[in-house]
């Protein structure tokens, strides 16, 4: 791929120079130049300032003449470094010559492009490279953000990484790639990966990324959504963080997707029904509208393609105010003129009161090819903390589906079921009071859901270990409690059918 950079940004290093790559890779790591290095070297408060989008303390923690802390004031504090401090630590004649560096000054080299150190699942040191000041922070970033601009890590990227089921594939797809995070995760487990960008500059970092980390080579194709994707074409895994934010306009290609509304995210979800192979998931990051006169339920529902079930979470939803700044803030756009800051926000506040918009939902998206005649969707909103990753929760949601589906009434008494591990019990009433007011189950991992139950859903989860039969148990407690099992045995399967739902109970092999 030759350079693809853009008129207002760096030239790009060369992603022909795998043996470049290898050996500035074997440097950094050589130099501790890894997540567990940094923060060692900077310790928490300076590493935890840097996603903040504050350079000082890193600046501070970096004065001395070490070979780690010449590297990361080189690649992620993008400062010059006098030439013979570089040469100790890197190919610096190699990487001057393939673009990783370029000469500042008579006797100074600086970087082209931002390297962030990334630990990978299984402790693996990977590096995301990214354009100058757009490997570390948040909201505004640490430089300006143009257009066609490639940032690297931020909150939505692990999130997405976070929750993809990481089941041995044979092909994935990763849908606007950007700086190709998703793809290198992806690499790990699945036999050929497909990247696309609209962006071709996306494309050039993700080759770089990849190589930096020692991945497999992506096959690389430039286009929107499932445009560069034959119609015959399909996927095991699609994964996408796609342009998502609802804005007036497409200013910045890494943040808006130059459709109306949420029309992007419904096209791409609605699209990848037939992009999937049997069985296939696809996961995606999206924003969503909430509409007047509209459950946002519906509008999610109408959004799943025929032949998929689909878990859909609401994680946030902010007013359309609260909203609009957060993007404008994100661009930068609070530091320019008062009265142009000011125009950009009225216009984002037009665009939502044409579409009697009145908030703005955030979440994940779950898709998965089923042959079932009726597929499951489930649409909640779950604001609360998680434990990520929660690729095997999601997993195990979908294989849950498929029990109840296969599973009457009768299925469930006979079915053996198990109690999930760090499932803990809570007793809820007023103190001194003999018996409880209800008691609440609640788990410690992955969604972490709580759930009441009465007295028999909890002396049931609690006995449930594997060996009885639900129906069983349920004589058992209809004796001890003087209940007609008969009653006990037709009331009790509604409860069984939530708690297996929910994750708090699991079929017992």
């Amino acid at each position: 791929m030759g350079d693809v950079s853009h008129t207002s940004l760096s030239p790009l290093p060369s992603s022909d120079r795998a043996d470049v790559a290898a050996r500035l890779r074997d440097a950094l790591l050589g130099a501790s130049f890894t997540a567990d290095g940094l923060l060692d070297l900077l310790g928490a408060p300076a590493y935890a300032a840097l996603a903040r989008s504050e350079t000082v303390p890193a600046l501070r923690a970096t004065r001395g003449d070490a070979p780690l802390e010449t590297l990361v004031r080189l690649f992620l504090l993008q400062q010059p470094v006098p030439h013979v401090r570089v040469a100790d630590v890197l190919p610096v004649q190699d990487c001057l010559e393939s673009g990783w560096l370029t000469r500042a000054g008579a006797d100074e080299v600086a970087a082209t492009v931002d390297i962030r150190p990334y630990g990978g699942p299984g402790g693996e040191d990977w590096f995301i490279v990214s354009d100058l000041g757009c490997a570390v922070g948040g909201a505004g970033g640490i430089g300006s953000r143009e257009e066609g601009v490639v940032l690297g890590v931020g909150g939505a990227s692990t999130t997405l990484a976070g929750i993809t089921v990481r089941t041995p594939v044979s092909s994935a797809l990763d849908l606007g790639t950007g700086s190709g995070i998703q793809a290198l995760h992806a690499a790990q487990h699945a036999t050929r990966v497909t990247a696309t960008d609209l962006n071709p500059r996306a494309l050039h970092i993700t080759a770089l990324t990849l190589a930096l980390s020692g991945a497999p080579a992506a096959d690389l194709r430039e286009g929107s959504l499932f445009e560069p994707i034959a119609d015959d074409e399909t996927y095991d895994l699609i994964v996408s963080n796609p342009p998502f934010v609802i804005s007036p306009g497409a200013r910045l290609t890494y943040r808006d997707g130059g459709m109306g509304g949420d029309d992007l995210c419904r096209t791409l979800v609605q699209q990848a029904g037939d992009r999937l192979s049997d069985g296939g998931y696809a996961q995606f990051l999206a924003n969503w509208q909430h509409v007047e006169g509209e459950e946002w339920q519906d509008r999610l529902r109408s959004w799943v393609p025929r032949g998929c079930d689909a878990w859909i979470v609401q994680r946030e939803v902010q007013d359309v105010t609260q909203y609009a700044e957060l993007w404008l803030r994100d661009a930068g756009d609070h530091r320019d003129d008062p009265a142009e800051y000011q125009a950009r926000y009225d216009a984002w506040l037009d665009e939502f009161e044409a579409r009697k918009v009145k908030a703005v939902g955030f979440g994940w998206i779950t898709l998965r090819r089923t042959a079932a005649a009726e597929p499951s969707i489930t649409v909640e909103e779950w604001p609360h903390s998680i434990e990520q990753p929660l690729g095997e929760t999601v997993r195990a949601h979908f294989d849950r589906v498929d029990y109840l589906r296969a599973s009457d009434d009768a299925a469930l008494l006979d079915g053996h079921f198990r109690l999930v591990a760090e499932v803990v019990q809570e007793q809820v009433g007023l103190p001194g009071a003999e018996d409880p007011e209800h008691v609440v189950l609640r788990q410690h991992r992955g969604m972490r859901r709580a759930t009441k139950v009465d007295t028999v859903g909890a002396g049931f989860a609690g006995v449930c270990d594997g060996t009885l039969s639900a129906g069983r148990i349920l004589d058992a407690i209809a004796q001890l409690v003087g209940e007609d099992p008969v009653l006990l045995r037709d009331r009790t399967p509604a409860q069984i059918r939530l708690l297996v739902e929910q994750g708090f109970l699991e079929p017992a092999e």
